[in-house]
């Protein structure tokens, strides 16, 4: 794979993830060309900006914690990477898992490895959780795990700002175009043809697209299985309020967290109901038929809701196993992954763009080993199950 040699750097996704990409380079010491190109600079249907934009170290493959990691690190000391003025509204409260009953030896296990990568999860029973949480209603519920660290919600699209910018300052060019098409050469990519007519040479080509990441390089031959699905998110306020309120996984699949003087929260459709989401942002709001009554089953006081607005954003969904795609392509080595991060791509976008970066600098992970993200798993179908997934 080229690295010190490669002279132009295409990245096809100017999102958080193709933006991180980009600025990391620059960090990395890479001085050559890069452009960047993003279909729509406004990001109006981007899911960086339609981001529940939280961060966990509660997941079940042990890279995806030590990204979060990652992340984490560098939200609490944002102000000396982005400089003085950044914030990104940080709050560290915690994400609080339940566990429904017969589920408890997984929950234990999971917490154990969770905690021998380094997050800080507590295990917590009946009592600790009703002592710690009042107002929920906890029966039922034999077990939750929390996250003392580490974890909580951030302004997805104050980073996004940050990292572009910082990019624009290092002397990346952004161009609002779409990628339509690739050209190749041999087992090269030679250049993206753009929605203007114009084509970009380049030495590397990295596919930051998102959800539309797999329709992207079908043409190519390559069959990645990232798709859009549609995921609708709801906001509202109702009179409960507690000052720890964490995110907030129910055993029913509903998700829950503040958000300013209210909350949001959201479920995922059910699977009759989930077709592939190409364009489609209309909200589900048929779904609060069926949050509502379960978010008030387990805070009584959310009983009293008022629904303020909705609307929905597109996971990139690896369907081979939910977790993300990052590497080079073994046929066409230039072209590099980073994307398919089915739903936890703004928390792991930092450290994925590190790694992109000193992988085209230095032809190696540095960093964190995002080996196990790599192509090979796709193209022979071995899947790397992230279990942890809502």
């Amino acid at each position: 794979m080229a690295s010190a040699d490669c002279r132009r750097i295409v990245i096809v996704g100017g999102a958080i993830m193709g933006s991180f990409c980009a600025w990391s380079l620059r960090r990395a010491g890479f001085a050559g060309p890069i452009t960047v190109l993003e279909k729509d600079s406004t990001y109006r249907y981007s899911s960086t900006a339609l981001s529940a934009a939280s961060i966990r170290t509660q997941f079940g493959t042990p890279v995806n914690i030590r990204m979060s990691l990652f992340a984490a690190d560098m939200f609490r000391d944002l102000r000396a990477v982005f400089g003085p003025d950044a914030d990104i509204s940080y709050r560290e409260k915690g994400y609080l898992f339940l566990g429904a009953t017969g589920e408890e030896a997984t929950r234990i296990a999971a917490a154990t490895m969770q905690r021998a990568e380094g997050a800080d999860i507590e295990v917590l029973e009946p009592a600790e959780l009703r002592a710690r949480f009042p107002g929920f209603d906890f029966d039922g519920v034999p077990i939750g795990t929390f996250g003392a660290r580490d974890e909580g919600w951030f302004d997805a699209w104050s980073l996004l700002s940050l990292v572009r910018q910082g990019a624009h300052r290092a002397g990346v060019a952004y161009v609002d175009a779409a990628a339509e098409r690739f050209e190749t050469r041999g087992d090269r990519i030679t250049g993206v043809g753009l929605s203007t007519g114009e084509r970009v040479p380049c030495d590397v080509c990295v596919v930051a697209a998102g959800a539309m990441s797999g329709r992207l390089v079908e043409p190519l031959g390559i069959g990645l299985p990232v798709v859009p699905k549609k995921r609708t998110v709801f906001a509202f306020r109702t009179p409960f309020t507690l000052d720890n309120f964490p995110m907030v996984f129910d055993t029913s699949g509903i998700w829950v967290r503040p958000e300013g003087d209210g909350y949001i929260g959201g479920m995922q459709p059910p699977p009759d109901r989930d077709p592939d989401a190409d364009g489609d942002f209309e909200p589900q709001h048929e779904l609060m038929d069926t949050y509502w009554p379960l978010l008030a089953r387990r805070i009584p006081a959310m009983q009293a809701l008022r629904v303020r607005r909705a609307w929905a954003g597109h996971y990139e969904v690896n369907t081979l196993d939910h977790n993300g795609v990052v590497g080079p392509h073994d046929r066409l080595d230039n072209l590099i992954f980073a994307t398919g991060f089915s739903g936890h791509g703004v928390q792991h976008a930092p450290a994925v763009g590190q790694a992109v970066a000193e992988l085209i600098t230095t032809g190696a992970y540095r960093s964190i080993d995002l080996t196990p993200l790599g192509w090979a798993r796709i193209r022979d179908g071995r899947p790397l199950v992230e279990s942890i997934v809502y």
